[in-house]
């Protein structure tokens, strides 16, 4: 991807830059106003989950290769405890750590294509996508 943004997520700081880089990126894009909030509350979800879960990750924003429609994709990874029932973790409510449950279904909601791979052991990588309407 050509216009890759790259964020290390290691701390609150590190969210927010990740968020500044993905609207900067959607905006470029011509994404609307409704969907730039969308974007960026979703790689809040997904920095926020390496921060809490993984410590440390990467959050990388870029154009979707497959031209049309167009849209925008992030990739949150980390080499974290991993998640040990994806389908479980994807249930608006379920929490290992007291909050909300919001994150991985609240992504799955904003966005309009969500991929999720994990290990045990072995780390996370999310895949999200937003097509330009």
């Amino acid at each position: 991807m050509a216009d890759d943004e790259r964020v290390r997520i290691r701390s609150d700081a590190d969210i927010i830059l990740a968020r500044q880089k993905g609207r900067a990126l959607a905006g470029r894009l011509g994404f609307s106003a409704t969907d730039l909030v969308l974007i960026t509350t979703a790689i809040s979800e997904l920095a926020r989950n390496i921060v809490l879960y993984a410590r440390d990750g990467e959050i990388t924003v870029g154009c979707t290769n497959s031209g049309d429609p167009e849209g925008i994709v992030v990739i949150a990874q980390d080499a974290g405890p991993g998640i040990a029932d994806i389908e479980l973790a994807m249930q608006s409510g379920y929490s290992t750590s007291g909050s909300l449950g919001l994150g991985l279904p609240g992504v799955r909601r904003l966005m309009d294509d969500v991929t999720v791979q994990s290990k045990v052991g072995g780390g996370t990588t999310v895949v999200a996508k937003k097509w330009k309407r």
